[in-house]
């Protein structure tokens, strides 16, 4: 555990960067700092490795005072992730992973058996060992730094702002990434981010620090939504604050409409005998059983699915039943061009369809489990 007991930080000139902070980190778990610019995020997260000497209080790390530690040692058993990745440029990628282990003695082949163990397990082919930072892609640029900063195996990852340089797409890979190697490794991750959406998609618990760097409110991503501490929280986590916390509802029980679904080869009969009489649209799929796209269901029941009789609608994203968030379906929904979403299984294969007024229903649902005021879903409608 990493303890942060009354720690400040004041500079010559009387900037206070943080105030009185004190924190409790525990083990195995990702606690995400986050706040405006100038609250004190990063100069936190580099008090933790001695980066930044602390004005006053304590840090302790499994109860050791990080200032009886020698500086260099302290930082060498600590993983240290920035923006940009912070890569040697004229060091291969295999020498750039095994840096630390290098400088703690291990041997030249031990440390590049380690590089290369690592680079499959976040996720780069070795094929790129002997390629340099320049011919990287800024993501896989980025997994690279967190795998140099795994090498060693450390206990602690100090993580500042280390997606913030990449497109979405490839931000939310490299998140769902770390979220995989913390499930197989259990690291105690310090994880510094600007965005809000990151924090309670990555962490297990958040810090929500003021400028000036005093906590504003620590608690599970879960909690900090339902109940701010006060307006200023509730200001800067924004007015959508409750579709974010329909992140941490399951759509394990959520109905599908099975009978939406009809193959690609599919006769009048047939759709017929679906009995999915109510339903405007019906999602057709593929011989594999993967969306193609919606069809007008009135006209499929008169001509088929055959030989492209009824136009396709796009299919729109999908949502994986049972595994991703109602937060997720209800988007999906809102972008579908029918308003409805199709519901898949991990492998792609449709399973159902499921309307809007469906999942504000199960929204509703699981407030009333919880005993928690409902999310206004109407707008969605």
């Amino acid at each position: 555990m990493i303890s942060i007991e009354a720690v400040s930080k004041r500079y010559p000139d009387g900037t206070v960067a943080v105030e009185d902070l004190s924190l409790e980190i525990p083990d195995r778990s990702i606690t995400v700092l986050v706040g405006p610019s100038g609250c004190g995020k990063t100069t936190t997260l580099r008090m933790i490795n001695r980066m930044i000497e602390l004005s006053g209080g304590r840090i302790a790390i499994d109860g050791e005072d990080i200032q009886h530690k020698p500086v260099n040692a302290l930082r060498r058993s600590m993983g240290y992730v920035i923006q940009n990745a912070g890569l040697f440029q004229h060091r291969t990628i295999v020498d750039n992973i095994g840096t630390v282990p290098r400088m703690l003695g291990w041997s030249k082949a031990k440390a590049r058996e380690r590089s290369m163990e690592l680079m499959e397990r976040v996720g780069l082919d070795t094929s790129m060992a002997k390629r340099y930072p320049y011919q990287l892609s800024g993501g896989q640029q980025q997994r690279v730094g967190v795998a140099r900063a795994l090498a060693a195996d450390p206990p602690v990852l100090l993580m500042d702002e280390p997606f913030s340089a990449v497109d979405p797409v490839v931000r939310r890979g490299l998140q769902e990434e770390l979220l995989r190697i913390q499930s197989e490794l259990g690291k105690t991750i310090v994880f510094v981010t600007h965005d809000i959406d990151e924090a309670i998609r990555v962490g297990d618990m958040i810090a929500v620090l003021r400028t000036g760097g005093k906590l504003a409110q620590y608690a599970p991503p879960d909690q900090l939504l339902s109940a701010p501490a006060d307006a200023a929280v509730e200001d800067f986590l924004g007015a959508d604050r409750g579709i974010r916390g329909l992140s941490f509802y399951g759509t394990d029980a959520l109905p599908v409409e099975r009978d939406g679904v009809v193959a690609v080869d599919a006769t009048p009969a047939q759709v017929s005998s679906r009995g999915a009489v109510g339903l405007p649209y019906l999602l057709v799929v593929g011989v594999d059983g993967r969306p193609l796209g919606w069809a007008d269901a009135d006209r499929l029941r008169k001509s088929g699915a055959r030989d492209g009789a009824a136009p396709l609608l796009a299919p729109g994203q999908t949502f994986r039943h049972g595994e991703d968030s109602l937060r997720v379906a209800l988007d999906c929904a809102v972008l579908s061009p029918t308003g409805w979403a199709a519901a898949v299984d991990r492998d792609g294969r449709a399973v159902g369809v499921v309307s809007q007024e469906s999942i504000a229903a199960a929204i509703r649902e699981a407030h009333a489990r919880r005993g928690t005021a409902p999310v206004d879903v109407g707008a969605a409608r």
